[in-house]
């Protein structure tokens, strides 16, 4: 097996085990949809309107409840130092990272958004694109995620610092993936989910270069 995949295993198995950060986010995500319709009301109209918002505003910050974790628990017992000194450079480590990240929270919240969608009384084609913008938009919160976690490696309580750093850059995978739901309900054109597409994978690309760069800072102080 190689270095990478090794990582990425262990990343996986370690988030999915039982009472790991993707049940935790999940279990996040669903309570939150669960209350907004119960502040609401029953107004159907209503919650179709907000229900764009809500999601995205829910699966962002579910997402964020597991990042302060990425990198400190392997700094905690040392094993961030041996992984430093393996022949996998910092930069392939954070893209592991943040794959294993997606594939254990993004993926999950967005396969479970459907269902959420049908509780807030969204049409079908409003449905489908809820999905796509998530599928599309969650790789950005993961690697975006990973540049906070890296940050607040070696701060104390950083897991509460860390929203405060990353939610801004995350506002406008937001509003792009609540516009593209919004243009499918008012059957206007929109260039949202373009815009979406291009802001993840710019994200994706650029963002394991900045959380290696961040990991390295704080092994080196």
């Amino acid at each position: 097996m190689s270095p990478f995949a090794a990582v990425l295993l262990r990343d996986m198995r370690l988030a999915t085990r039982a009472g790991g950060s993707a049940a935790l986010a999940l279990g996040f995500f669903a309570a939150v949809a669960t209350l907004v319709p119960l502040g609401v009301g029953a107004d159907l109209k209503l919650l179709a309107r907000v229900a764009a918002g809500v999601l995205w505003v829910a699966a962002v910050l579910a997402a964020l409840l597991s990042l302060d974790r990425l990198f400190q628990s392997d700094f905690e017992d040392g094993s961030l130092d041996l992984i430093a000194l393996s022949p996998l450079s910092l930069e392939a480590v954070a893209v592991a990272k943040i794959a294993a990240h997606w594939l254990t929270t993004g993926l999950p919240l967005t396969l479970l958004s459907p269902l959420l969608g049908l509780m807030f009384g969204l049409p079908a084609p409003a449905i489908a694109m809820l999905t796509l913008s998530l599928l599309i938009g969650t790789p950005s919160v993961s690697a975006l995620g990973a540049i906070g976690a890296g940050l607040t490696l070696a701060i104390r309580r950083g897991g509460l610092i860390l929203p405060l750093l990353v939610l801004p850059l995350l506002a406008p995978a937001v509003i792009f993936g609540a516009g593209a739901v919004q243009g499918v309900l008012d059957h206007l054109p929109s260039g949202a989910l373009l815009l979406l597409a291009a802001f993840s994978i710019a994200a994706t690309l650029l963002s394991p270069f900045a959380a290696a760069a961040a990991v390295r800072l704080n092994l080196a102080g």
